[in-house]
C-alpha cells in the first residue's frame, strides 16, 4: 500500500528536525549616556540580530570611568560600551563581529569600533558608510 505524504507528516517530520531548545545568544548590557539617539539604534541593531539587551545610562567621568575600568584603552572610546560574555564591546561595534568573537572565545578583552564612524550599526545608513575598522582589544 502506497504512503501518502500529509501535511502532518511533513511538519512533524520539520519539527523533529530541529533542536530540543533553541540556542540562546547571552545578553548584551549597554551602559550609555542619556537620551542618546545612536546608543539607542546600536541597541536596536543588537536586539534586530537576536540579542537580549539590557540598558543603564551614566553620566560624565562615571561612564569614563567605567570604560577605564573594564580595560577600554583611551584612543579606542566611543559613546557607548557593552559588555557581554565577559568582553566588553566599544562603540559600533557591528553584530556579526560580536556573534564571531562569541563563537572564537578568543582571549581578549573584547572589541572597539573608535569614534562614531558613519554608517556603522547605529550611525546612518549602513549601505552608504565611511570605511572603519573593528579592533581586537588584547589583554
Amino acid at each position: 500500500m502506497p504512503h501518502t505524504l500529509t501535511r502532518r507528516a511533513v511538519l512533524v517530520s520539520a519539527a523533529a528536525a530541529l533542536p530540543l531548545h533553541a540556542q540562546t545568544k547571552p545578553v548584551i548590557h549597554v551602559v550609555k549616556g542619556t537620551d542618546c539617539e545612536c546608543c539607542t539604534a546600536w541597541v536596536d541593531h543588537l536586539k534586530a540580530a537576536g540579542f537580549p539587551v539590557t540598558e543603564e545610562e551614566m553620566f560624565g567621568t562615571l561612564l569614563m570611568r567605567f570604560k577605564q575600568d573594564n580595560g577600554v584603552p583611551q584612543k579606542m572610546i566611543s559613546c557607548h560600551t557593552g559588555k557581554v560574555a565577559g568582553y566588553v564591546l566599544e562603540g559600533h561595534v557591528p553584530a556579526d563581529d560580536i556573534n564571531r568573537l562569541l563563537a572564537e572565545a578568543t582571549d581578549a578583552i573584547g572589541l572597539a569600533v573608535p569614534g562614531m564612524p558613519y554608517g556603522s550599526p547605529g550611525m546612518g545608513d549602513e549601505t552608504a558608510r565611511e570605511a572603519y575598522d573593528v579592533f581586537l582589544i588584547k589583554r
